[in-house]
């Protein structure tokens, strides 16, 4: 649970007490770790395998998809997600609950919106991760596409949740947060547009050089997806998080 830093920690047997904003660096932590690392190890022991292009034309960079295809990428990735989603879960519904606490009516609804929509966020790339383009390809895009969308459409809510909250916010780490997930998601937006764009233009004319820029481009989109979630250091660093066993009373 989440909890205000002087909240009460004698709700049973105190397990874990951690101020949020070191929970939410490690989280971060964890996606950022696993793509760079990826990134790195195939450019120097997969370059051909994860650069290779259909139509033979030069690329320089592997997509995400091939760079987590081989092994040990393979390995590093799942257990960076793998322990990721957990604590992504946990954010999902303490969003909720935050956004209950603030709202009713139309914006309660989208609330819950932002909800389905962030678990299946976790869920898709829970997919994508775990079943790789080499070893299932339609299930992997399936669970891509599942990511791709919800994630803009959450960020979309999300945004729009923050905007009608915009004239009673708190503090000015709200203000620093909402700015902060308007400008990453404009700029996720751009990527995703920017990406199939250049990967229809990759397949239809084949030239040397634009599947390296759609590369490139879904680097861009997945770490503005990161930094739109790590935006919750502002909206909840003045909590903790506390797990406890239940308090039995007699």
């Amino acid at each position: 649970m989440l909890q205000g830093p002087y909240g009460d920690p004698d709700q049973g047997r105190l397990l874990i007490r951690l101020p949020f904003k070191i929970f939410a660096v490690v989280t971060v932590l964890l996606p950022v770790t696993g793509f760079i690392a990826c990134i790195i190890v195939s450019l120097i022991y997969h370059y051909e395998d994860t650069t290779h292009a259909h139509c033979k034309v030069s690329n320089y960079l592997p997509s995400i998809s091939s760079s987590v295809a081989h092994v040990p990428e393979r390995y590093i990735w799942r257990v960076c997600i793998g322990l990721h989603s957990a604590p992504r879960y946990l954010m999902s519904f303490a969003y909720f609950s935050f956004y209950r606490g603030r709202f009713s009516g139309r914006e309660r609804l989208l609330s819950g919106l932002a909800l389905l929509c962030s678990l299946a966020e976790n869920t898709g790339l829970l997919l994508l991760t775990y079943v790789s383009s080499k070893e299932n390809h339609r299930y992997h895009d399936n669970g891509f596409r599942v990511f791709t969308g919800s994630s803009l459409v959450h960020m979309l809510i999300t945004c729009r949740l923050w905007y009608v909250m915009k004239r009673s916010f708190e503090s000015a780490e709200e203000d620093v947060s909402y700015r902060r997930k308007l400008r990453l998601f404009v700029l996720n937006a751009a990527c995703c547009l920017a990406s199939c764009l250049l990967y229809k233009r990759h397949n239809d004319r084949c030239e040397p050089g634009v599947y390296t820029l759609f590369a490139f481009i879904e680097y861009l989109m997945v770490s503005s997806n990161i930094a739109f979630h790590f935006t919750a250091f502002w909206d909840f660093g003045s909590k903790e998080l506390i797990v406890a066993t239940p308090l039995i009373r007699h």
